[in-house]
């Protein structure tokens, strides 16, 4: 009844005698583990299992020392040198004043260290201002405006839609400036849910929640250095409420702890949308887009410096020629064309990856063809000449400006123009026609009857 009952229970139960042999080993522990019962249970601990060099196993510590722990994080390695990290209560059981054996209590965190150590980035930034790519006025501006920025310690604000190259602007700002020697932390604030970011950039106490041990969060580790945080409008008002007392007062206080720990760390923060749509629409507070945005750098998207498309695909063919072990020298002219006439909604991030998509398929050739660039942007190119131009939309609402018609009447008016438009396209072809605007032949010509086009 009681292996039932253990095998029951969420939590990882593993028990061994006075010499260290496995006892019990409950069903939630072998799943942690990613053992056998077999593997385990008759066995010695330390036969079965690897320890790093800097710890040792808790159940031993219990053995050797009658120590009991409480929500002690261990990371071990099991018999296939799987990385397993728990967060541990190990008890001594005493039996006439004698150890006679020692059992752990555990809860599996392995996925959420992963997750974790995933979604920040430390070390050394790569990026310099010499990195970045552009020779438009657009460009340079923005550029310079960075580089002003580097002179003192004040926090900034990257606004810039995604693949624009947001972080690299941050790398750049963190390596020019006097804090370049220290610590540059990266933390992407969409990665992780609200409860872990919080404890992730503050730090927690030792048994502030179950399982909560003494660790230091981004800002402490960030101390004296850099602290860029991604995508800061998708933390939600609290924490960003909570986020604004750091800036202000330059203290943290870890989560369950009650002091103040004094924090010199400059932020940078990036935003995907406009930072006043973010306002209006609750996805950031006023009081910390103040705070932030003592200096703030707009980055332009692809689309408006276009001048710089060719030199960005002479880098990123480098970039991949040297990878792959190529020779591609350039774009064909009706390559060329395309990326200039392309909205690029993936900014930066968006082209380099149709540059490497398009030399995984070539061959011994030396220009990226047409036929070579995805699918998927060789089919958003169709749609945008399927559309009809600008101008001659504008032309149609200037022609038909009279506010008095019914919304169904004007509907019916401009699908009549964009089909005619369609049909010279395509020199009055019904089945081709149908087949661009995703009509049946038949439903085509039920239209064209009942629009009265001819």
């Amino acid at each position: 009844m009681y292996k039932q009952i253990l095998d029951e229970v969420d939590v990882g139960i593993h028990a061994v005698d006075e010499t260290g042999k496995t006892i019990i080993y409950n069903k939630k522990m072998m799943q942690m583990e990613s053992m056998d019962i077999q593997d385990v249970l008759n066995k010695n601990l330390l036969d079965v299992f690897m320890f790093k060099d800097d710890q040792s196993s808790t159940l031993v510590q219990a053995l050797q020392e009658g120590k009991k722990t409480s929500n002690v994080k261990q990371t071990y390695f099991n018999n296939k040198s799987r990385e397993i990290t728990t967060i541990n209560n190990t008890i001594p059981i005493f039996q006439d004043g004698n150890i006679q054996g020692a059992v752990e209590i555990a809860n599996d965190v392995t996925k959420l260290e992963k997750l974790i150590k995933g979604s920040s980035s430390k070390g050394t930034p790569r990026f310099t201002f010499d990195s970045i790519i552009g020779c438009s006025r657009v460009m340079r501006d923005v550029i310079e405006g960075a580089k002003r920025a580097t002179r003192t310690s004040s926090y900034v604000l990257v606004v810039g839609e995604t693949g624009t190259g947001k972080e690299l602007f941050a790398q750049s700002i963190h390596n020019a400036s006097d804090r370049f020697s220290a610590p540059f932390i990266s933390q992407n604030c969409a990665a992780l849910p609200d409860n872990l970011i919080e404890s992730l950039l503050f730090g927690t106490k030792r048994g502030a929640f179950t399982g909560a041990v003494d660790t230091p969060g981004l800002f402490e580790q960030a101390n004296g250095g850099t602290l860029l945080l991604d995508e800061i409008n998708s933390l939600n008002m609290n924490l960003q409420a909570k986020l604004l007392r750091v800036l202000q007062e330059k203290t943290i206080r870890r989560i369950g702890d009650t002091k103040d720990t004094p924090v010199d760390v400059r932020v940078i923060a990036n935003i995907n949308e406009d930072p006043i749509d973010a306002i209006a629409n609750n996805h950031l507070r006023k009081d910390l887009y103040y705070r932030l945005g003592v200096v703030t750098i707009f980055i332009p998207p692809l689309r408006e410096r276009k001048e710089d498309i060719q030199l960005l695909v002479q880098h990123f063919i480098e970039k991949y020629n040297e990878r792959f072990q190529m020779n591609v020298k350039g774009l064909h002219e009706e390559v060329s064309q395309s990326f200039l006439e392309y909205d690029w909604h993936g900014n930066v991030r968006e082209l380099e990856h149709i540059i490497e998509a398009a030399m995984n398929i070539m061959m011994d050739e030396e220009v990226i063809m047409y036929a070579h660039l995805p699918f998927q942007y060789r089919s958003k190119m169709q749609i945008k000449e399927r559309m009809l131009p600008h101008s001659s939309v504008d032309t149609f609402i200037k022609e038909n400006s009279d506010v008095s018609i019914p919304l169904k009447d004007q509907i019916e008016l401009f699908e009549k123009t964009y089909i005619e438009h369609v049909l010279k396209k395509n020199d009055f072809n019904i089945s081709r026609t149908a087949g661009l605007l995703g009509l049946s032949r038949q439903s085509l010509q039920y239209r064209m009857k009942k629009l009265d086009i001819r």
